[in-house]
């Protein structure tokens, strides 16, 4: 997946730097999936603001993990997978695509429950949507071609911003957002299980294998190093303004008398908080973002562990191959697509599922992170390589986030 840039694109011109985008954004948009709006809504609906402080919190960790992946990925000109072989050995590579494969099978399941349920909403059966949606995201992949790939995603993915219109019809209030955010119930179990949860819908394991993955394929240089760091940048802060958004609906809606209110699907989030556009119009607009949400999240999750299997074991992993030039690349993305769409079929839209699937994000984060940050301190050139100052304030922050990220996974694990 190394080589010279693409010849047709001059880094330096204005057209060039915006080729570069795309990886950064795409993940991003990715992100913000089916599981993070239900988290998203069911914190809301639980806790009002209490969380809004956390997603602003997150954005400068978020953006230096994910800027890690920028640097690996142009200067290495290999995935994220493929360097942990190369340098830590096959043990910590098999470790990590494990690893990822969780994740990676957590998060399609909540893509296809947020599809199953948008289409239960007018009336269409899982039977009818989900074979829909899976021949989607096969043909999309299918192309041949990753700026195809990349230019369609995003495009499904820019559905999300419908959720900015429904927080602002919310009408929230000031008064009660300002004395959520300093009443936070720091000893209650139950608070601190939905901020791993938070936590883990914020970091993905599968997004660090899709971005530097991305950034291999696409071939970008040294040259697109500072417009690709503004793309990861600018996702980074639209993400979680976006799952913010949900946050402020919901709370709005939903927890503004403090109840801590259940929901059961996607359906019942969208029926609650629909009525604030209308009940049409709203159903629409949000069912829009949870689509959009939904499928871009199912083509990069299952892309990485595609690209992150092919990079550990050595089979031809690039979408610039013909499918049967390639067939493991496409048969795991294949795999991954209908066997989690199989299993969403048989099952019930549970919330639960959707936060737990987070919740077990927090807990893989000290393994993701801490290759990743390793890789950034070896397997770099010495002008951009991971230290000094900065080096002690990524590793502080992300101790401090990985730390509260797994206490609250434990504390709700064993909460009785």
């Amino acid at each position: 997946m190394t080589g010279a840039a693409p010849a047709n694109r001059k880094t330096s011109s204005v057209l060039g730097k915006i080729a570069v985008w795309g990886p950064g954004l795409l993940v991003m948009l990715a992100d913000t999936d089916a599981g993070n709006v239900v988290t998203g809504a069911q914190a809301g609906a639980a806790w009002g603001y209490r969380f809004l402080p956390l997603l602003l919190l997150l954005i400068p960790m978020l953006y230096m993990v994910q800027e890690l992946t920028v640097r690996l990925g142009i200067f290495t000109g290999r995935g994220y997978g493929e360097l942990i072989r190369i340098r830590f050995g096959a043990g910590w590579a098999w470790l990590s695509l494990l690893g990822l494969a969780a994740a990676v099978i957590g998060s399609l399941v909540t893509e296809f429950t947020g599809v199953a349920g948008i289409g239960e909403l007018y009336g269409v059966s899982r039977a009818l949507t989900l074979p829909l949606a899976v021949m989607t995201l096969l043909g999309i992949v299918g192309t041949g071609s990753y700026r195809r790939v990349e230019r369609v995603a995003i495009f499904v993915g820019l559905f999300e911003l419908a959720f900015f219109a429904v927080a602002w019809a919310a009408h929230p209030s000031l008064a009660a957002l300002l004395a959520d955010v300093v009443d936070l119930p720091i000893r209650d179990r139950a608070f601190l299980y939905m901020a791993a949860a938070v936590i883990g819908a914020v970091f993905n394991p599968w997004m660090i294998f899709y971005q530097q993955s991305a950034i291999a394929e696409k071939k970008l240089q040294r040259d697109d190093f500072k417009a690709a760091r503004l793309d990861t940048a600018f996702g980074a802060v639209l993400t979680q303004c976006l799952t913010g958004a949900i946050v402020i609906a919901a709370a709005a809606t939903l927890g503004k008398n403090g109840a801590s209110i259940g929901l059961g699907s996607v359906g019942e989030i969208s029926n609650a908080l629909s009525p604030a556009l209308g009940e049409t119009i709203g159903r629409l607009v949000f069912s829009a973002g949870v689509l959009g949400a939904s499928l871009v999240a199912a083509i990069v999750c299952s892309l990485a562990l595609a690209w992150g299997a092919g990079e550990i074991t050595g089979y031809k992993h690039s979408l610039e191959y013909h499918p049967f030039a390639a067939k493991w690349f496409y048969g795991v993305y294949a795999l991954c697509v209908v066997g989690s769409a199989v299993v969403v079929g048989l099952a019930r839209d549970l919330v639960w599922l959707n936060i737990a699937a987070q919740a077990l994000n927090a807990f893989l984060l000290p393994l993701v992170i801490g290759l990743l940050v390793a890789l950034a301190v070896k397997a770099l050139p010495e002008a951009v390589r991971l230290n000094g100052v900065y080096l002690w304030i990524l590793t502080a922050v992300c101790t401090v986030v990985v730390a509260v990220g797994v206490f609250g996974g434990i504390q709700g694990v064993f909460a009785p």
